[in-house]
C-alpha cells in the first residue's frame, strides 16, 4: 500500500511539473510573440519555396543560385508593379483624405436632423455618428502612407527584412528547417516533431502558393470591375481586396465594406450593384477557384477556421489572423496523432 501511495505522489508531482513547464513556455512565447511571428512567417514562406529548391537539386542546378534568382525575380516584380501603381495610388489616397471627411460631415449633419425629429432613436444614431467620425479619423491617418497597412502586417521594415533573410536561409539550406528543429527541440521529441513538420510542410507551402494566386486574381478582378462601373478609388479598393484576401473568411467581407460605402454615396442603385458584384466575386472565388487552386490542401472545418481566426486576432492582430490557418493545420495534425495514440492504447488494452 505504501509503495502504491508513493507511486501516486511521484506521478502527480511529475504531472504538476510538466504542466508548470508548459505554462511557462506558453508565457515565454507570448512575451516573445513578435519574434515568434517573424519566424512563423519565414517558415511559411520557406515551405512555399522548398518544392522549387528541391526541384533545383533534382535538376543538378545550384540550390543557392536557384533560390536567389527566385527571390530577385519576385522582389523585382513587386517593386516594378508598385513603382507603376504608386503614383495613381497616392492620387487616390490624397483625394480620399480630402473628400471623405466632407462626405462624413454631410452624413453626420443629416443624422443630427433626424435626431432632432426622432428623439427615440437618439442613442442609436449617436453610435452611428461616432462610428463615422472614427472611420474619418482612421482614413486620414492611413492616408499618410501608402504602405501603412503592409508595414503594420509585417511590423515594420526591420521585421520584413528579417522574414526575408530567415526564409532565404531556411530555403537555401538543404533540410534547413529539419536542422533548425533538431537544434531547438529536445532529443526525446526531435524525431516526432520533424516527422510532424514533414507532414505539415507540403500543406502549408501549397496553401501559401494558392493563397497568393487567389489574392492576385481577386485584386485584379475587383480593380477591373470597379473601373468599368466607374467607381472612384478602384485601384485602392482593388489593392485592399488583394491584401485582405489572404485573411480567410473575414478578409473579403472587410474589403467589400468601403466599396459598398462609396457606391451608396454615388447612388443607392450603385451601392446595390456593389453588393451584387462583391457577392459574385466571392462566390466565384470560394466555389470555383478555391477548389481548383487549393483543393483539399488544408482540409480544415470552417468552424475551426473561424475559431482560429478569432484566436489569432486576439493574440496578434492581423498577422495572427494570417498565420492562424497554417498554425491550425499543424495543431490538427498533433490532435490527430493524439487520437490515434489513444485508439491504439484502447485496442491493446
Amino acid at each position: 500500500m505504501a509503495n502504491e501511495e508513493r507511486l501516486n505522489i511521484e506521478i502527480s508531482t511529475s504531472s504538476i511539473m510538466k504542466a508548470i513547464s508548459v505554462i511557462l513556455i506558453i508565457i515565454l512565447l507570448y512575451i516573445l510573440k513578435d519574434v515568434v511571428l517573424i519566424f512563423l512567417f519565414a517558415l511559411v514562406i520557406a515551405s512555399a519555396i522548398s518544392p522549387f529548391a528541391n526541384w533545383c537539386d533534382q535538376k543538378k542546378f545550384p540550390r543557392l543560385i536557384g533560390v536567389m534568382l527566385l527571390y530577385i525575380i519576385v522582389l523585382g516584380l513587386v517593386v516594378t508593379v508598385f513603382s507603376l501603381i504608386i503614383p495613381y495610388l497616392s492620387n487616390d489616397i490624397s483625394q480620399l483624405s480630402v473628400s471623405l471627411p466632407k462626405v462624413i460631415e454631410g452624413i453626420s449633419s443629416s443624422i443630427e436632423k433626424v435626431q432632432n425629429g426622432a428623439p427615440k432613436y437618439l442613442d442609436f444614431l449617436s453610435e452611428i455618428q461616432n462610428l463615422l467620425d472614427g472611420v474619418s479619423t482612421y482614413f486620414q491617418q492611413s492616408a499618410q502612407s501608402v504602405f501603412g497597412f503592409v508595414t503594420s502586417v509585417f511590423g515594420g521594415l526591420y521585421s520584413f527584412f528579417a522574414i526575408l533573410v530567415i526564409s532565404f536561409y531556411l530555403s537555401v539550406t538543404r533540410k534547413g528547417i529539419d536542422s533548425f528543429l533538431g537544434a531547438v527541440i529536445p532529443d526525446k521529441y526531435e524525431a516526432y516533431v520533424i516527422d510532424l513538420w514533414k507532414r505539415s510542410e507540403a500543406k502549408v507551402g501549397r496553401w501559401l502558393q494558392g493563397q497568393l494566386l487567389l489574392c492576385l486574381f481577386v485584386g485584379l478582378v475587383v480593380y477591373v470591375g470597379l473601373s468599368i462601373m466607374g467607381i472612384k478609388y478602384a485601384l485602392l479598393l482593388g489593392l485592399m481586396a488583394m491584401i485582405l484576401e489572404i485573411v480567410p473568411v473575414v478578409g473579403p467581407v472587410i474589403a467589400a465594406i468601403p466599396a459598398v460605402f462609396f457606391g451608396f454615396i454615388e447612388a443607392p442603385a450603385m451601392g446595390f450593384w456593389m453588393i451584387v458584384f462583391y457577392i459574385v466575386v466571392q462566390q466565384i472565388e470560394s466555389n470555383i477557384l478555391v477548389p481548383i487552386v487549393l483543393g483539399k490542401t488544408i482540409g480544415l472545418n470552417p468552424i475551426v477556421v473561424l475559431i482560429a481566426l478569432l484566436v489569432g486576432n486576439q493574440l496578434a492582430g492581423i498577422p495572427g489572423m494570417i498565420l492562424s490557418v497554417p498554425v491550425s493545420t499543424i495543431l490538427v495534425e498533433i490532435f490527430n496523432d493524439m487520437s490515434k495514440q489513444k485508439e491504439s492504447r484502447r485496442s491493446l488494452a
